[in-house]
């Protein structure tokens, strides 16, 4: 289960990355990124804005829920092993006799 919610997050914070970068800046058109006015026929008028705002919400919405269930994951994991029942084993060694010397 943990394996495939850190691989949904891998995944999710590429494409996060990704359409964050798609998106152009404040002062910036589309057009000028792809060289003249071809850049405005690419997505429509006001396509662009429309569908990457709305797939960086769905993704940073997903990014969001895979790091609450990864931290809540990490923070409940189990403290119990297998090793719980059985006491460690104590390796007793006999002190050696220095004192006693026999000649």
């Amino acid at each position: 289960m943990t394996n495939i919610v850190v691989a949904l997050h891998i995944t999710v914070c590429i494409l996060l990355i990704l359409i964050v970068l798609l998106q152009s800046g404040k002062g910036a058109e589309m057009g000028v990124s792809l060289g003249g006015g071809a850049g405005q026929t690419l997505f429509g008028a006001a396509g662009p804005a429309t569908i990457l705002t709305k797939a960086t919400t769905a993704i940073a919405i997903i990014f969001m829920l895979t790091s609450l269930t990864l931290a809540y994951v990490s923070g409940h994991q189990s403290d119990s092993t297998i090793m719980n029942n059985n006491a460690a084993a104590v390796e007793q060694t006999q002190p050696k006799d220095t004192d006693k010397k026999t000649q």
